[in-house]
């Protein structure tokens, strides 16, 4: 266990509340399987996924600012299971605690917006963590080892950081962003092996799937060839973005392609939950697209 207990204010995003609730799921299976304490932050707004910016940096900055603020005001650090969130929330907050420093009007109007619909000013006084970070410098490794019941031995697993985990901010004081091991690491903890492929830090495809469908499918289905080709028995991605293009679409990706895939696609809270011992139902594995069946049977019979 980690020395004192964990307590985060919790940014679920949207995804994980909709189309991707087994993520919602199994990060509360898993989280209270390790004692970790969430306040979920239920006024929390969207963070645009990269899109406010497309009109406006200070709309993005406002409307993260104050997601942000709601975390200050618990005196808690905010965390979030989307990489996309982590890129867009972490780097708002990267950006304005450089400009408390060099451009100190700018916070005051950031700041002046949120007084308007009373809200908590920002203040720069906590952190932006995606689930994975604090899985592996909060909980810690050694701890999140004594803690598993199940040692997914046998289990080749391939991980899809996805980009904005890795390169949405400017610095990443967890991992490398174009030789990131943060993953590969809870792999190992966990006894599954981890499989090292050409598409583990490209992109999904996601970003470009509503005006560009066919190189969307393109990049995504060729990241699963990829993972497929080296033996891969599933893919584990931190976002639930990437999840929709490389699970919810996959059979989309076949016909494209002509051939059959059939690669499951997991979110990192469940593969850490099944190594847990927690149910799979519980950990959402029978609401996605490309079954889960194969992944669960290898378990099984590893045993």
């Amino acid at each position: 266990m980690p020395l004192k207990p964990l307590k985060y204010a919790y940014f679920p995003g949207c995804v994980a509340q909709g189309a991707a609730r087994e993520l919602y799921q199994s990060t509360n299976a898993l989280t209270n399987a390790l004692g970790i304490e969430l306040i979920e932050l239920k006024k929390a707004s969207c963070c645009g996924s990269g899109t406010f910016k497309e009109d406006s940096q200070l709309l993005e900055d406002t409307v993260n600012a104050r997601n942000i603020a709601l975390a200050e005001s618990l005196n808690l650090p905010l965390l979030t299971h989307c990489s996309t969130c982590q890129g867009v929330i972490g780097h708002v907050d990267e950006r304005l605690k450089d400009a408390q420093n060099n451009d100190p009007a700018y916070v005051e109007k950031v700041n002046s917006f949120l007084k308007k619909e009373n809200c908590s000013p920002y203040q720069g006084t906590t952190e932006v963590k995606h689930l994975l970070w604090a899985l592996v410098t909060d909980y810690g490794l050694d701890a999140l080892r004594e803690k598993v019941t199940q040692p997914l031995k046998g289990l080749n697993c391939a991980a899809f950081y996805g980009c904005y985990l890795l390169r949405g901010q400017k610095n990443l004081p967890y991992d490398d962003p174009f030789s990131p091991t943060s993953m590969e690491d809870v792999f190992a903890a966990i006894s599954a092996t981890p499989v090292d492929y050409a598409g583990r830090i490209k992109c999904c495809g996601w970003p470009i799937s509503s005006y560009a469908t066919k190189e969307s499918f393109l990049m995504a289905g060729n990241n699963l060839k990829d993972a497929i080709s080296a033996g891969a028995d599933c893919l584990v991605t931190p976002c639930p973005l990437c999840h929709l293009n490389l699970d919810s679409r996959q059979p989309e990706i076949e016909k494209m392609l002509g051939e059959k895939l059939n690669l499951p696609v997991l979110h990192l809270p469940q593969l850490v939950g099944l190594a847990l011992g927690i149910n799979p139902q519980e950990l959402g594995l029978d609401r996605h697209v490309v079954t889960t069946k194969s992944i669960l049977e290898k378990l099984a019979n590893n045993k």
